[in-house]
């Protein structure tokens, strides 16, 4: 018996949002939601959501998924009638805890902290998959384009609202709890982080997905990748760029300067010996020279996960004082979201587009498990072997075989929430999660902002202080 398909009703009063924000951008945003012509109104690119909370999304419908009524699905369960693809709300969901996790209990526990430098811990996970969200939203977003010159405008101005939020949120504007001190010194704002990296992936992932797309029609997975075969070529291009550049620049022996603590006048500096290519070091290592060199060292972020390398603190993998016979690197400033290590973010997130695709042009269940799976080992197997044979897993340089295993991870992971989600229709006990995924921007912004202490650090009785967080003992 033939399998009957039958296309989503349009969205309604589902996806309405709380009058907590209204920015017209969305960021790994519900890619659930197909554009129709050129039109965005609920602007699902995106990897946190921020948006009108009066406009009812209409017009718009979902990737043709198996009817509810259908008796002969693949995967032993019938498919439960939905408005949205639930499994990415609950990705996106995942994720966010996953990163409030790591932020908040990284310094108890250092072993799921961000990895001092070389191998894997669970919070090098969370921008990767952040980034593959983006990707799949992105295909099925741009499913449909009359205009590729307005989608491409649209495209840039809303990677540059996002480019300018995350400036402002990670930049240094906001304080932290034991800073109470405002605004930002210009001359010292951080240029890049989390929501710039996303906006910089999210633009050449989109204009990938505008303009090199090919007409062909899908029958096959060989057809699906003649189709996007030049969005493969650009992956593979940004690829070689990345790879000749971190092993073929030469890296100078560069200084830098840190306040002295014994003097409130003059800095302390310190010379750095280089002098190498092709090293991968905290020290040496081309990612940080180009961002010395473009951004400026006093724009790189001053806090850098080497800090907690045994060389660098005698309580690693946690931080602390430095040893006696410390290297003059440690205290130097790195951008762990910088610019060569974002061209294998862009990928991660190309990566992410083509398992949108597979949404898009398969609407079997076993066909799109089975498709993501393929991929998902592949990148597995070539990201171990990268790293066995001396191409190591670092998230700090964003490496390729780091690129190939959480790519991995994700598709092993979406997948994963895929089968037990929209086709076995597990949603109960993912409720808090497929919340926390509609509205992960907000969730953002309070948790790693520290946005509500710092509102309610704002008020005190005389000085600073004494503030209401001080009283209950947070914070001093």
């Amino acid at each position: 018996m033939a399998m009957e398909y039958e296309p989503i009703k349009p969205y309604a009063d589902d996806y309405t949002q709380e009058k907590h924000f209204s920015i017209d951008i969305d960021i790994i945003g519900n890619a659930e939601k197909i554009q129709d012509d050129d039109e965005s109104k609920n602007l699902n690119q995106l990897a946190f959501r921020i948006s009108d909370p009066n406009v009812a999304n209409k017009g718009e419908e979902s990737p043709f998924i198996p009817a509810s009524n259908s008796t002969n699905l693949p995967l032993h369960r019938q498919q439960p009638s939905q408005h949205r693809l639930i499994s990415l709300d609950v990705f996106r969901g995942l994720t966010v805890v996953l990163m409030i996790l790591v932020d908040d209990v990284g310094g108890i526990l250092p072993a799921i902290n961000h990895s001092p430098w070389n191998g894997l811990t669970l919070a090098d996970y969370v921008m990767p998959f952040f980034l593959f969200i983006v990707g799949v939203s992105l295909g099925l977003t741009y499913k449909r384009v009359s205009c590729r010159v307005t989608a491409t405008r649209k495209a840039i101005l809303r990677a540059l609202k996002l480019l300018i939020l995350g400036i402002f949120l990670q930049g240094g504007f906001f304080h932290g709890l034991n800073n109470l001190t405002y605004g930002m010194d210009i001359q010292q704002m951080r240029l890049m982080g989390i929501l710039q990296r996303i906006a910089i992936a999210y633009l050449v992932a989109a204009l990938c997905e505008i303009w090199l797309k090919g007409d062909d029609h899908v029958t096959s997975q060989l057809a699906l990748l003649r189709k996007y075969q030049f969005q493969w070529l650009a992956a593979s291009v940004l690829t070689v760029i990345y790879i000749s550049l971190l092993y073929g620049l030469y890296v100078p022996t560069w200084q830098y300067q840190i306040p002295d603590a014994t003097s409130s006048s003059a800095p302390k500096t310190f010379s750095v010996k280089c002098g190498v290519r092709g090293d991968t070091g905290p020290a040496c290592n081309v990612v940080g020279m180009i961002d010395r060199k473009i951004l400026g060292i006093q724009h790189l972020y001053r806090k850098p996960v080497f800090e907690r390398t045994k060389r660098c603190s005698i309580n690693s993998p946690d931080y602390g004082p430095l040893p006696s016979d410390a290297p003059a690197w440690c205290q130097a400033p790195f951008e762990p979201e910088g610019l060569l290590s974002s061209v294998m973010a862009m990928v991660t997130c190309l990566v992410g587009l083509h398992y949108g695709h597979i949404i898009v042009h398969f609407k079997d269940h076993a066909d799109r498990i089975r498709l993501w799976l393929i991929p998902s080992s592949a990148f597995l197997v070539l990201g171990l072997a990268l790293d066995i044979f001396g191409m190591h897993i670092n998230k700090a340089l964003y490496t390729f075989s780091y690129m190939c295993v959480t790519a991995s991870a994700a598709g092993f992971l979406f997948a994963g929430i895929y089968l037990l989600v929209d086709i076995y229709g597990y949603r109960r006990v993912t409720l808090l999660l497929e919340w926390m995924g509609k509205h992960a921007l907000v969730i953002y912004i309070l948790a790693a902002c520290n946005i509500i202490p710092i509102v309610i650090q704002g008020f005190y009785w005389k000085q600073p202080q004494n503030n209401l967080l001080s009283l209950i003992g947070i914070g001093r």
